[in-house]
């Protein structure tokens, strides 16, 4: 236990050990580190507008985004200013009409139907055009968002590309005082909210429901769960496990989900998921109307169409997987560093996600493109070695719009330009080497089987939450043979079965993938490496060990 705390708390190979106090810290997050909204800029320019239109009875639109992060910010800032007695507002950008973020239409809209001010939350920093339209148009406009700020180079060095807005509140500024600025749009959101309550005499604590959004937009929007986010997690779970949002109880309950276990999984790969499928296939005004749903038939109607787009979602993403490894099998494909694959049958929303996938199975950086209203649009997945957006930068002239960052990247192809144009350009200037594509595994430690047991699996619960920058521990054994193996589910992805480390120690063992493929390594190979963690199994009452198998060769 002390390593895998050294592993997660001490910087680079070599660096101090970690205090105690950050031990404890680890352990044991601040609760108050939510609340505290000490060091965003603009923050008093934002509560002072947002108070002058409280008390003068103006109307506030909140302009959120799709995705979970903005379905959360957009809901815990509606609500939020209603309770502080706002006559506010929200609308949601549509993905494919409208795209991401704010836009001319929604401007005007907003206009047109008498609001004084306009608050986004999960975007507009980049919306300079937007903010001054909206100020032409007589309303003030208060940005909030936690993306990183657009920049120009004088002199070499970086200067800020603010939009012209009333307030900007973001993190990622230059101005910012924060000590941890990798927060998500919701905790600016939710931040800027209890900064109000403050100016407004209001007992903080009026903010406490939306805690729970804080955190499950933190996990959904792949946050890395060190410093702040952690403790934001930490808590923020502890009171989704106890929800009283009828929305949110409706889908733990409709996704079969035990809501006093909820962890960062649940919320990543079962829930969040849902909320996402309403944005990309429909509008998300579905997942906003089930977190605001106070009618249990309503949230019960609303949770089930959301659980249904999501498995239509998963069937569509599963062909389009399949089709595009079928053309990164091609022998073309398997010569190019970058990988661009057309599928002109898939839907623009989810090409993302088929991306995502690719690079996994592949190891390398993928774009794929799909046909959209205005033309040939696109998303992109990164691996660490390669900024995906430097090279987008590189190669700009083939697009009409771009946008993104080291990891990721959206594009619509300018007109004439093909998918197998841009993937030329982009292999010409590539300079990944065949080690930045070689896949690297990190583990904690090695560990006989003996050493994995029940107590170890208690102890290792009580680092929890594991995230993105907070993994669960993995330990490594060499020469496990693999018996007694039974395979089930409809897809043949969950593996059953005793392995024995190279001391003879046998345990019961779970992997979940391709099972049929690990079956036959083992057959052929006989002894493996397997990296796995011990979890408690509970069934029934029951509570067994297992051996969860993560990655094996």
């Amino acid at each position: 236990m002390a390593r895998l705390l050294v592993n997660r708390l001490s910087g680079s190979a070599g660096s101090a050990p970690p205090t105690a106090a950050a031990v404890r810290s680890y352990l044991y997050p601040d609760s108050s580190l939510l609340y505290s909204h000490k060091g965003l800029p603009d923050m008093d320019k934002a509560v002072d507008i947002l108070s002058d239109m409280i008390r003068d009875k103006k109307k506030i639109r909140v302009i959120g985004d799709y995705d979970i992060d903005g379905v959360c910010s957009t809901y815990i800032l509606t609500s939020g200013l209603k309770k502080a007695g706002a006559a506010a507002d929200h609308a949601i950008p549509h993905r494919i009409t409208d795209g991401y973020g704010l836009n001319e239409r929604l401007i005007r809209e907003a206009a047109d139907a008498g609001i004084d001010c306009i608050i986004t939350c999960d975007n507009g920093i980049s919306a300079a055009s937007q903010a001054a339209l909206a100020h032409e148009l007589g309303m003030k406009i208060i940005i909030t968002d936690h993306h990183e700020v657009p920049y120009h180079l004088s002199d070499k060095r970086k200067c800020e590309d603010l939009p012209p807005a009333d307030a900007v509140v973001d993190p990622k500024r230059e101005a910012s005082a924060c000590e941890y600025s990798e927060i998500c749009g919701a905790v600016v959101a939710f931040k800027v909210l209890t900064a109000l309550y403050e100016g407004l005499g209001m007992p903080v604590s009026a903010a406490e429901e939306y805690e729970e959004l804080a955190a499950f937009a933190t996990i959904g929007d792949v946050m890395p769960l060190t410093g702040e986010n952690r403790a934001i997690v930490y808590h923020g779970l502890e009171k989704l496990r106890h929800t009283g949002n009828p929305g949110m109880q409706a889908l733990i309950r409709a996704q079969g989900i035990d809501g006093e276990r909820i962890q960062p999984y649940h919320v990543g790969f079962v829930l969040g998921p849902c909320i996402n499928a309403t944005g990309r296939l429909a509008t998300a005004d579905n997942a906003f109307g089930l977190l605001g749903a106070r009618d249990a038939s309503e949230a019960e109607r609303l949770a089930g169409m959301l659980v249904a787009m999501n498995n239509d979602r998963k069937e569509m993403t599963e062909r389009g997987v399949a089709k595009a490894m079928k053309i990164a099998g091609e022998e073309r494909m398997k010569e190019a560093r970058v990988l661009v694959i057309y599928l002109p049958d898939a839907h623009e929303s989810i090409a993302g996600i088929i991306a995502g996938r690719v690079r996994e199975q592949t190891g390398k950086p993928v774009f794929v493109l799909t046909p959209g209203e205005t033309g040939i649009k696109g998303s992109g997945r990164s691996i660490e070695e390669y900024d995906m957006h430097e090279a987008m930068t590189e190669v700009s002239e083939l697009f009409s719009k771009y946008g993104g960052h080291k990891m990721a990247g959206g594009l619509s192809l300018a007109e004439g330009v093909t998918p197998q144009m841009l993937g030329e350009r982009l292999n010409r200037i590539c300079t990944l080497t065949d080690e930045d594509l070689t896949v690297k595994v990190h583990f904690d430690m090695q560990l006989p089987f003996s050493h994995a047991d029940m107590s170890l699996a208690e102890d290792i619960s009580r680092l929890e939450p594991f995230g993105v920058g907070s993994p669960r521990p993995l330990f490594a054994a060499k020469n496990v043979r693999i018996r007694n193996i039974n395979i089930y589910g409809k897809s043949r992805n969950v593996l059953k079965c005793i392995a024995e480390d190279e001391y003879g120690t046998p345990a019961s063992a779970i992997y979940f993938g391709e099972a049929d493929k690990l079956a036959g390594h083992a057959g052929a190979h006989g002894c493996l490496k397997i990296l796995y963690c011990p979890e408690i199994n509970e069934y029934r009452g029951d509570r067994t060990l297992q051996l969860h198998i993560q990655n094996y060769c």
